[in-house]
């Protein structure tokens, strides 16, 4: 019998998969100092983004059932 991977209890909460299998994360800079940052910019950190392609085998390591 073969054990169970253990899932990454932070990455878990941090990541999260989209419908085709892509993996989603929140932006960073978007925490303080924000009177310096322009509307746009600030408006462009709400919206999540993927997770790079060079990371995604290592996050599907600690993510086993996401």
């Amino acid at each position: 019998m073969q054990h169970k991977m253990k899932t990454s209890r932070a990455a878990a909460k941090r990541f999260r998969v989209t419908g085709t299998g892509k993996l989603m994360r929140n932006k960073a800079y978007k925490r303080h100092i924000l009177t310096k940052k322009s509307t746009k910019r600030k408006r462009n950190l709400r919206q999540p983004g993927l997770v790079d392609a060079t990371s995604v085998k290592t996050m599907k390591k600690i993510l086993p059932y996401l």
